[in-house]
């Protein structure tokens, strides 16, 4: 394994205003890059709080998943139950026997924070609520949400229904992150379906939760709750300037000091804080042996465009470590890996990418072989 070492500095960013301290009203706040997860701000942020429909994310999680691995489809048309459609609470307003796409119930979920729409998708997705519940939670656990447990699929106040600001910000940016495609809905205002039961077919409208889509420049989403245990909460997100913030509020005393929360949060972030690009993808990094290749070396090449994120203001001096495999046997395909570059910042990691081999090597013919093995012992002595 080769090592190199290097030193870069990152020219200053330039300043602007940065406000002091990010103070809210509420039990436990939390904000995050998204694409570093880097937390920029918390306050009680392992506190285990119920989140009220902000479970919906998860919900959420789960549903596009099942739709990525074509276990389920946008046009499948679901069936509702009699559990799905007692549901209390912000719903659409689901009959029994009512049938409704998965693309309309997903949306009810994710504009209008409909609980009927939740459990019936959470019914269709695993065969029962329950069930449901199970892959929320063994989900939170593969996501390092160790303060968590669910149980429902929609938010309703129940017993042991807890979460945190922080496994919050871990469900909703495993959301965004795999599963831009939802912010299709989350940044719609209104939107419709129609109601199809015995007595015909009825449009419902659907208007969204969210009001920071209306009043927050680069609002993308993701999901508001409320109930009387919970108090009001929020997992909002925004993008501005290539950097995707999410801003949690939980158990503020009332909805104005919910969203002001997540604004001054997001303020805080887009002031003091900015995504910086290292290296794009497929810069070179080096150079690799390759035995018995049609090539007796490869470049390697950045995988993927490294970002980092950097206070605005200050210089960055980051140090950098290649490493590169000492060789690699041929055949390759491209894309082989070959090694990785990690980037450091006072100590701290703040950025990695694999090194790979950007074109396909082929192995060398028996005859090739022999001649170089011919030229090397003749050229040696």
């Amino acid at each position: 394994m080769k090592k190199l070492f290097f030193t870069a500095l990152l020219i200053a960013l330039i300043s602007t205003p940065a406000l002091a301290t990010v103070s809210i009203d509420a039990k436990a706040s939390l904000l995050m890059e998204a694409e570093t997860g880097k937390v920029l701000h918390e306050f009680n942020a392992h506190e285990k709080l119920p989140p009220a429909s902000v479970t919906k994310v998860m919900t959420m999680l789960l549903i596009y998943e099942a739709l990525a691995q074509e276990r389920i489809k946008w046009d499948d048309v679901v069936t509702v139950s009699a559990h799905a459609a007692s549901m209390g609470g912000s719903q659409i307003f689901l009959e029994q026997e009512e049938r409704q796409t998965v693309r309309d119930l997903t949306k009810s979920i994710v504009i209008a924070s409909a609980n009927d729409a939740a459990v019936a998708m959470a019914e269709f997705v695993a065969g029962s609520e329950e069930a449901f519940v199970t892959q929320m939670n063994n989900k939170a656990r593969a996501l390092g949400m160790e303060n968590t447990n669910f149980a429902n699929a929609c938010g309703l106040d129940a017993d042991g229904h807890l979460t945190t600001a922080h496994d919050i910000a871990l469900m909703s940016r495993e959301l965004i992150i795999k599963y831009p495609e939802v912010f299709d809905y989350t940044k719609t205002r209104l939107d419709t379906i129609t109601h199809k039961t015995a007595r015909g077919e009825e449009e419902f409208g659907l208007t969204n939760t969210n009001r920071l889509i209306r009043s927050y420049s680069g609002a993308t989403g993701l999901k508001t709750g409320s109930t009387s245990q919970a108090l009001y909460c929020i997992s909002a997100t925004a993008e501005k300037e290539g950097m995707q913030l999410i801003a949690v509020v939980l158990a503020a005393p009332d909805p104005a000091i919910r969203f002001d929360g997540a604004m001054k949060m997001l303020d805080y972030g887009y002031a003091n804080y900015a995504l910086i690009a290292k290296e794009e993808t497929g810069t070179p990094m080096g150079e690799i042996k390759i035995y018995k290749g049609a090539t007796e070396s490869s470049p390697v090449v950045i995988k993927e465009q490294v970002n980092m994120l950097a206070p605005k203001g200050k210089h960055v001096t980051l140090d950098g470590e290649v490493i590169i495999a000492e060789a690699l046997d041929a055949p390759l395909p491209a894309g082989t890996t070959a090694g990785e570059v990690i980037y450091t910042w006072e100590g701290t990691e703040v950025g990695r990418s694999e090194l790979i081999i950007p074109e396909d090597i082929e192995r060398v013919s028996a005859g090739e072989m022999m001649n170089r093995l011919f030229k090397r012992w003749v050229f040696n002595n």
